[in-house]
Formats: C-alpha cells, sequence, structure tokens
C-alpha cells in the first residue's frame, strides 16, 4: 500500500512539473515576440473612461505627436492658441496642403498655432494640456473645439449630455490654470450629419456650454446656424464627404467669426508673423512615396 502510495504522489508530482512548465513557456512567449520584433504596435487604447477624466491615447502615433507638440510650444511666438480634436487639426497641418493654405490666408500676422490631434475625446485633450502642451506658452487667446468624438455617431440620454459637458468644462477649467490671461473662445459642437439623429444631443451640450461662458475671459462661439439651413440641413459644401470634418467652405465661415474677435483681442494682423512651423500627423510622412532618383 506504501509503495502504490509512493507511486501515485510521485505521478501527481510529474503532473505538476509538466504544467508549471507549460504555464512558464506561455509567460515567456510573449517576451520573447516583442523582443523579436520591438517595432510591434502596442496594445489597442483602453475604453474610453469618463469624458472629465485625463486619459492618454496609448497608440505609437499620439505618443509620437505629443513629443512634436511638446517641442512646438517652445518654438516663435504663439498669441492664438488652438485646442482640440481632428476638425481643428486638420486646418493647420502640413498633410492637409490645402486647409494649411487657408489657414495661413485667414491667421498669418496674429501668431496662431494649432495644437489639435485627430480622434480626441475630451479626456484625451485634457491630458496633453496636464502633461505639457501649454506650459509656459501663455496666449491671448486660446480657441477650444472639443466633445465631437464622445458624442459619436449614437445620440445619447441626458447622463451623456452633463458628462461631455463636464469633460469640457474640466477642459475650459484647466486652461484657466495654465493661461489665466488668456481669452478663451468656447466653440460650439459643429453639427455632424454622419448619423444626424445626434443632433440633439450635440444642441444641447451646446446649450449647456453657452452657461460657460462669461463674455469676457470665457466667450462662447456658435456658428452651426451659419452650417446649417433653417430646417436643419447642411448648406452645401459646408462639410466633407464624411459629413463630419468641414470642407474649406466650413472652415471660412468658422474664421470669419474668429477675425473680429481676434481684432478686438490682439488688434489688426501685423504683415510678418512669428509662429511655430506647423506640424501634420507623424504616420502622414511615412505614407508618402519618395522621390524615385533621376
Amino acid at each position: 500500500v506504501l509503495e502504490a502510495h509512493v507511486v501515485g504522489c510521485g505521478a501527481v508530482a510529474m503532473r505538476f512539473l509538466a504544467c508549471a512548465t507549460l504555464l512558464l513557456a506561455a509567460a515567456i512567449a510573449p517576451i520573447a515576440a516583442r523582443q523579436a520584433n520591438p517595432t510591434a504596435s502596442p496594445p489597442a487604447a483602453s475604453a474610453a473612461g469618463p469624458a472629465y477624466v485625463a486619459q492618454p491615447r496609448t497608440d505609437q502615433n499620439s505618443a509620437t505627436a505629443h513629443a512634436q507638440l511638446l517641442e512646438k510650444r517652445r518654438q516663435g511666438r504663439i498669441d492664438i492658441y488652438f485646442a482640440g480634436d481632428s476638425i481643428v487639426r486638420r486646418w493647420g497641418a502640413t498633410d492637409y496642403p490645402a486647409l494649411l493654405a487657408n489657414w495661413n490666408a485667414n491667421f498669418r500676422g496674429w501668431n496662431a498655432a494649432n495644437f489639435g490631434w485627430g480622434a480626441d475625446r475630451t479626456q484625451n485633450i485634457l491630458w496633453r494640456l496636464e502633461n505639457g502642451e501649454l506650459d509656459d506658452v501663455q496666449p491671448k487667446v486660446i480657441v477650444l473645439l472639443a466633445g465631437t468624438n464622445n458624442v459619436g455617431t449614437q445620440p445619447g440620454d441626458d447622463a451623456k449630455v452633463v458628462e461631455i459637458t463636464r469633460g469640457i468644462e474640466a477642459i475650459v477649467s484647466l486652461i484657466r490654470t495654465k493661461a489665466p490671461k488668456a481669452t478663451i473662445v468656447l466653440t460650439a459642437i459643429f453639427p455632424r450629419h454622419d448619423n444626424v439623429a445626434v443632433m440633439p444631443t450635440i444642441n444641447a451640450i451646446n446649450t449647456n456650454l453657452a452657461r460657460l461662458a462669461d463674455g469676457q475671459s470665457v466667450r462662447f462661439l456658435n456658428i452651426n446656424d451659419r452650417l446649417l439651413s433653417p430646417d436643419g440641413s447642411l448648406v452645401d459644401g459646408v462639410l466633407n464627404a464624411d459629413r463630419l470634418h468641414p470642407a474649406i467652405k466650413g472652415y471660412q465661415i468658422w474664421a470669419d467669426a474668429l477675425a473680429p474677435i481676434f481684432t478686438e483681442l490682439l488688434g489688426p494682423r501685423a504683415d510678418a508673423d512669428s509662429a511655430p512651423p506647423p506640424t501634420g500627423d507623424p504616420s502622414a510622412a511615412a505614407r508618402v512615396t519618395p522621390p524615385v532618383p533621376a
């Protein structure tokens, strides 16, 4: 009986050793894979947290863009600082040359710099501003447009409206802390017609945002009545085919609304401009095919 018991224990021990070996191999395999391919894509971003709690983007392209914007804030002179998502970013980006030309035509001489980044939600913008992109800049005017990526393509309930409002309010509060002398131009979320059913959500958020303005240090700018017809349909040509991002006509409407505010606060545009050079999507350079040598 004792011999049988010993043999049985030996078999259990062997099975335990085999399981331990398999578990160790499973743990080592991902490490070996990363060592073999150190440039592999990072894990996908985690699920978005609350709109009012700062959260970084985890993809490498966003990290590279953040580093570029940290460097950009140290260059030149910045009197007007644009913050936001892709709607902001594209306007002054090297990878959208037609929009960049429109940016220069409207803002050159006011030392305007673009710090937007594509696909950002309010929590991502909040994180970027908390982590250096506005530090020591001290612009005179800050234009903020944020929230459409939190809205998304599905209508939301009252709780969603309140959460997104809190997210934008958190950005405004942080801006006032980091740049207390700046006038904030809080821009209403633009219409999006990739799903027109979200418009009541956007309108409710914009109603809340209007209450954040005091007419002095925070000014609310809503140009949606110039982007939409009285019946709620889009004015022809103001948005791209995606029915989300502005076309040049839409950006020009925004510029025309901003110009009187900038003139009031900064005076007319100067002949020279000292803003930092424009930046773009870091991944765009990798997508450009280099010319074939002659």
